[in-house]
Parts: C-alpha cells; structure tokens; sequence
C-alpha cells in the first residue's frame, strides 16, 4: 500500500473576538492532517485544546509518533489502541473516514441543521447588542463567568425573546450558583445549562435535580465516561476533539441514547474541516453547536455556510460524506 502523511498548522484570524470564562481568541490555530494512500487524498482537522494539556507541538509529536503506522495502512479500529482520546486522534480518525467515505459508498444527502449561535462574554450591553442581531436564530448560546451571570442573561433575552437559550459558563461556577440561579434561567427560558461547574467538582452534581437540563462537556470524553458521570447530568456534548474523532463520537452518541441521555453536538473554534465530519452526529442530536467555522474572517473553500443560525453543509467533494 502506497502512503504518504502530512502535518501542518494553519491560522485563521477570527472575524470578532471569542471570549469565554478562560481568556480570548482573535485567531484560530489549528493542526491539519493528510493522508494520501493509493491515489486518494483524506484530510482531517483537529485543535489542540490547553485546558487538556494540548498544544500544537505536542499534538504534531503524537502524530509523527505513529507515521511508520499511518504509513504502513492503519486501520481506524488499530487507531484507538495506538493513541488516546484527544486531539490528535481526531484529525488521524477524521482522515481515514474520508479515505474510507470517497474510496466506497456514495455521498450521503446531508441536509442542513440549526446550530447554536454564542454570544461570547463582554459587559452585559455589548452581549445585548450580539445577541439583537441573532434574534431571529432558532438557538443561541450564551458565555458567561461568575461575575454578575444573571444581568448578563437577562440582558441577552431582552434582546432576542425568542430563541432556545444554552447557557455556558465554562467551568466557572459553583454548585450554589446552579442553584441560585435556578429561577431566573427558568424565567428566562433557558432549555440547558452546559458544563457549570469544574470537572472535578462534578460529585456535587451526584443526585443534584436541576429545572434546567445540565449537559456534561469537560466531564465527558468517550463512552467509557458515562460509567462514572453524575446524575446530574442529563445530558453529554460530543466533540470529536475529545473523542479522539468520529469513530468513538458515534460510540459515544450510541452509548448515551441507550442510557436515556440527550446528545449535543459542539466543537471548537475551527475550519470547516472539523465540522463536516460531526454532521451526522448532528443530525441526530438534541442541541447543536457547531457556528465555530462562522466566526472565521475567511474559512476554508467550499465550507459550511450559515444563515440566521441555518448551517448549510459544506460542497460536494469537501470532505467523504459530502
């Protein structure tokens, strides 16, 4: 068999700044992968995420670390025992499922999906003055942190009443911030509360009952985690960045139906590229979040477009199931 891999970074500058409860982004940096076998080129895109002690370097060394493998014909199933869930994974798996997709069957007709549109954190004016411009989109998503959470929600709904709301925080809240501000999200009519309180506080959420569905995202990686998620927890955001791609993201999706959980669908601020690979998983799930290619200045050609929070699929020909 006839291989070849290539590894690089590409940057692509944001056309806003993205801010969260751990810092800032004006540009995304993200690891690309290509494998080329037999004629037929497959691609992969992954980012490199520090809060899971990732970066760009140590993502490419991880990679180059089984080249000899990639090289010699790996299988997607021979890939989950060679390296761990996480980044780099992702961007090899998501390459071999596009040799697999345009080397076998044909395109799937994918159809387009409603995604979240975020509303990053800044002074609750500056959010209220995003989020009238998403007042028509079906779902929006709000970043917040700990200081004054409620104005900023508060803020945000005055400005766009009608969407489905996510709330965010990112890990930076505590147990009796949930529950303080348990009556005002249902005033507001938030429908899911992601990932509120650090990962390592997750037992305080064992037997929590929340009116509002909490969803797991650090705290969920790969299915094995489900073992030991809390009941809190109603709920698992799938990315394929900390899956270790769409391979164990599909396990995961299955392993979370069987359990009566729901699936969200996120990602990270990225290229098309990481998108198209989780769409079938977002045609499938409760809540979708994947905007990340719409806060790039210019993405990659042939990518997703989006319209009022309407992600249309990337082109024929982007990516095997497109």
């Amino acid at each position: 068999m006839s291989a070849a891999l290539a590894v690089r970074t590409d940057c692509f500058p944001l056309n806003a700044p993205f801010r969260i409860s751990r810092g800032v982004k004006t540009i995304a940096e993200v690891l690309s992968v290509v494998i080329l076998r037999n004629g037929v080129v497959g691609r992969g895109e992954c980012v490199p995420y520090a809060r899971y002690g990732e970066s760009l370097s140590s993502t490419t060394a991880t990679i180059e670390s089984i080249r000899e493998e990639i090289e010699r014909g790996v299988t997607r199933r021979e890939l989950l025992s060679l390296l761990p869930a996480g980044a780099a994974r992702n961007a090899v798996d998501c390459a071999l499922w596009d040799l697999e997709l345009r080397q076998g069957r044909a395109a799937a007709r994918a159809r387009p999906v409603a995604t979240a549109m975020t509303v990053s954190l800044d002074t609750p004016e500056r959010m209220a003055e995003a989020a009238t411009l998403l007042a028509d989109a079906p779902l929006v998503k709000v970043k917040v942190d700990r200081e004054n959470p409620a104005e900023a929600l508060r803020a945000v709904r005055k400005a766009a009443p009608g969407p489905r709301l996510i709330v965010d925080p990112n890990e930076s809240w505590t147990i009796a911030d949930v529950d303080a501000l348990q009556g005002l999200m249902t005033d507001l009519r938030v429908d899911l509360l992601e990932q509120p309180l650090p990962a390592d506080a997750d037992g305080d959420l064992a037997g929590y009952r929340s009116a509002i569905p909490i969803a797991a995202d650090e705290s969920i990686h790969v299915a094995e985690d489900l073992e030991t998620l809390p009941d809190g927890y109603s709920v698992v955001n799938i990315k394929l960045d900390k899956t270790g791609g769409r391979t164990a993201a599909l396990a995961l999706a299955e392993a979370a139906r069987a359990r009566g959980l729901g699936v969200m669908t996120g990602c990270m601020i990225s290229s098309s590229l990481s998108i198209a690979p989780a769409w079938t998983i977002a045609e499938r799930a409760d809540f979708v979040d994947l905007d990340g290619p719409l806060w790039l200045a210019k993405d990659r050609e042939g990518g997703v477009r989006g319209t009022k929070g309407l992600l249309a699929p990337p082109q024929a020909g982007f990516w095997g199931d497109f």
